[in-house]
């Protein structure tokens, strides 16, 4: 059926009365020439309304910034400025968006659209103006500063960001939010110096902001973990309340391994939260982690009390603390309580298997495993991963690693069971198959630190391609620079090069974090050789007391005590 014309004049005046169509606002901002509704234009303006609703967003742009070129009404640039951004036609939307600035100069949104676009597409010189008349704008300043490095975030040109930053704020001297700005450039342009500085001179403007300070540690944590530690305790002395600070103290600590300080950082922000039960969970693991357990029980309790949305983990943590208390029923209860085709179903029945090890032996438990239902691939290796862990504790290692190697040629090669596989190569004395498998993995993860400690290691041990050995060890430390055996795995390699004073310091740290058997053993050998002999002997016994099965130790032990 035709549309007739008075339908045609009827669309076209109330779209123009409604400030065309989605811009009902734009005819509040500013006074615009009203067009004069010939047949052209009706025509021009419908067809775009159609094309529009059709999805034919590059036609309906165009029609209308060609009627806004004409009648010069900022309503219509506004429109076709939208409808090209969804048409996704950057040139059309610069253009339509430019013209809406010029047509109205006080519309805020305007200069943000158009300074949007034009830094999409990389012309920062061009937006820069219409940045300036945004910050010109008191009101709005201070937030215009704060969300101008999230504008900016994906150029790539990193120093050029930075030298606009900065030529943005050099008119604010006295307001905070531009020095962050400026920070946040620098820090992204890699200028730590100068990143420090400007946050320092926030923090002269601004005493105690909370952000500045958040950023000041994390610029500080990528020179040193202890001077970003002292910052936020300084900071924490003066503003006690500061809780995102407190978290962020508390996760470096974590991370360090420093345990009972950072568990009691999460004390304080558990009573500052009023029992959050996320903060309960972490300080339950910390807990853990210290083989404090009533506490750890008391804390994964009061977060299920407190309504922890993941009570399955929960349960699964509750289990591996009763049988830490030897208290296998009870733990068999809070595993039963993660139900079948829960996420966390197979964890809970790792638990139970575990028991059933203890209780009816490791084929039983082997076989407690074979038969869950509805597995997927990634359940299907930590089945096979906790079979094979089982078998490696009774010391029946071929039968661990031909039960991997079945995983390896059937199961999707995920990084954990491909490392699995090598280590259960070495203890057949595959070593060939060993090397394949870790070179392997770290092709497929170059972020894998364990896969160039184990490789490093194994080579070191065996006082093979030692300078080689050297370089996948540096590697692994260069990707995971706190880890204890890697520390120790940079001892050994040290002290196999001769250099027992290096060997010596990477070994005195890794044992400082964690007193391992093995660490003791090589910490013992270094000190013997370096004519230390009774703290050598008072190493040894020490590890042998609290490690009395473990075979390095003692073999080490009587190698040089005979």
């Amino acid at each position: 059926m035709p549309i007739s014309k008075k339908i045609v004049l009827a669309v076209a005046c109330a779209a123009m009365s409604l400030g065309m169509g989605n811009t009902a606002s734009a005819a509040t901002k500013t006074t615009n020439p009203e067009p004069t509704l010939t047949g052209e234009f009706v025509y021009k303006y419908l067809i775009g309304e159609i094309a529009g609703q059709r999805g034919q967003f590059d036609l309906a742009s165009a029609l209308f910034l060609d009627l806004a070129q004409t009648s010069q009404d900022s309503r219509l640039a506004e429109r076709a400025a939208k409808t090209a951004v969804m048409g996704n036609d950057g040139r059309t939307a610069i253009d339509a968006a430019n013209l809406w600035s010029q047509l109205d100069p006080a519309s805020t949104e305007a200069h943000q659209a158009l300074t949007q676009m034009l830094i999409n597409t990389g012309k920062l010189n061009e937006a820069k103006p219409h940045l300036k008349a945004l910050l010109a704008n008191e009101e709005g300043r201070a937030s215009g500063f704060m969300f101008l490095n999230n504008l900016l975030s994906r150029q790539q040109n990193k120093a050029a960001v930075l030298t606009l930053v900065q030529d943005l704020a050099r008119d604010y001297p006295d307001l905070p939010e531009a020095h962050f700005a400026i920070a946040h450039a620098a820090w992204n342009a890699g200028n730590t110096e100068l990143a420090l500085n400007e946050l320092n001179q926030a923090n002269k403007l601004h005493p105690g902001w909370e952000m500045a300070a958040l950023m000041q540690g994390q610029v500080l944590l990528g020179k040193s973990p202890a001077q970003a530690v002292d910052f936020y305790r300084s900071f924490l002395s003066q503003h006690n309340d500061a809780n995102e600070v407190r978290l962020a103290l508390a996760r470096i600590l974590a991370a360090q391994k420093k345990f009972d300080e950072a568990k009691s950082e999460f004390i304080k922000l558990i009573e500052a939260s009023n029992g959050n039960p996320e903060i309960l969970v972490v300080v339950g693991l910390l807990s853990l982690q210290a083989n404090e357990l009533p506490d750890a029980e008391k804390y994964f309790k009061d977060a299920l009390g407190k309504g922890f949305k993941d009570k399955d983990q929960i349960y699964i943590y509750l289990g591996q603390i009763a049988e830490k208390n030897r208290n296998d029923d009870e733990a068999l209860q809070w595993y039963s309580k993660v139900a079948p085709g829960e996420v966390r179903y197979v964890d809970a029945q790792l638990g139970v298997a575990n028991i059933i090890s203890k209780r009816e032996g490791i084929d039983a438990a082997i076989q407690s495993l074979e038969n869950l239902p509805d597995l997927t691939d990634a359940q299907r290796a930590a089945v096979v991963h906790s079979q094979a862990n089982v078998l490696t504790q009774a010391k029946r290692y071929q039968e661990a690693y031909s039960r991997l190697e079945n995983a390896i040629n059937t199961l999707p090669n995920s990084p954990e069971l491909v490392y699995d596989f090598a280590m259960a190569a070495e203890r057949v004395n595959k070593i060939d198959v060993m090397e394949r498998e870790l070179r392997k993995l770290i092709k497929m993860q170059p972020e894998f630190s364990q896969a160039y400690n184990a490789l490093g290691y194994s080579l070191a041990d065996r006082n093979v391609r030692l300078e080689e050995a050297r370089v996948l060890i540096e590697k692994a430390h260069e990707l995971s620079p706190e880890d204890h055996y890697i520390l120790d795995s940079l001892g050994w390699v040290y002290y196999r090069l001769g250099n027992l004073d290096k060997a010596l310091d990477y070994l005195r740290r890794a044992y400082s974090q964690q007193p391992d058997p093995e660490i003791a053993a090589h910490l013992g050998e270094v000190l013997w050789k370096q004519g230390k002999r009774d703290e050598a002997v008072k190493t040894w016994e020490a590890a042998i007391s609290a490690f009395p099965e473990n075979e390095v130790l003692l073999n080490t032990n009587r190698k040089f005590k005979r």
